[in-house]
């Protein structure tokens, strides 16, 4: 027989709590990053759910997002029960489609080349889109 460890799982929760249908009813802006990363890695381990082992993820690296994509596989996988290489890689490829999505996003160099030797820098807020 199973011991009962005292976890919730995610599936146990109220449906609006858990991550994937709280961004499926109100997006993705409205999720936490530890609800984010909840949604990529699946599942939890043991002791805890997709949320917590998240959550405590992120409190490795004072919940810098930046910090958390210089993470190698090796130290995701090493340093957390629950997540191995296959979740780890997850993990690190979408820090990585984060960090060129910033490097993709229109600058002024890009859509005025010609004109952008002209003139000075010029700041621009970072854009952010959502759905």
């Amino acid at each position: 027989m199973k011991e009962k460890t005292g976890k919730l799982s995610i599936k146990e929760w109220a449906e609006e709590d858990r991550p994937r249908e709280k961004m499926l009813q109100k997006g993705a802006s409205v999720l936490s990053d530890a609800e984010l990363i909840a949604i990529l890695i699946g599942s939890g381990n043991n002791e805890e759910t997709a949320v917590q082992l998240s959550q405590r993820i992120l409190h490795s690296v004072n919940n810098n997002l930046n910090t958390l994509g210089k993470r190698s596989i090796k130290e995701l996988t090493s340093g957390f029960k629950g997540i191995g290489e296959a979740k780890a890689v997850t993990i690190c490829a979408a820090m990585e489609l984060g960090k060129r999505r910033e490097t993709s996003e229109a600058s002024p160099s890009r859509c005025y080349p010609k004109q952008q030797r002209l003139l000075p820098p010029i700041p621009y807020p970072t854009m952010r889109f959502t759905l």
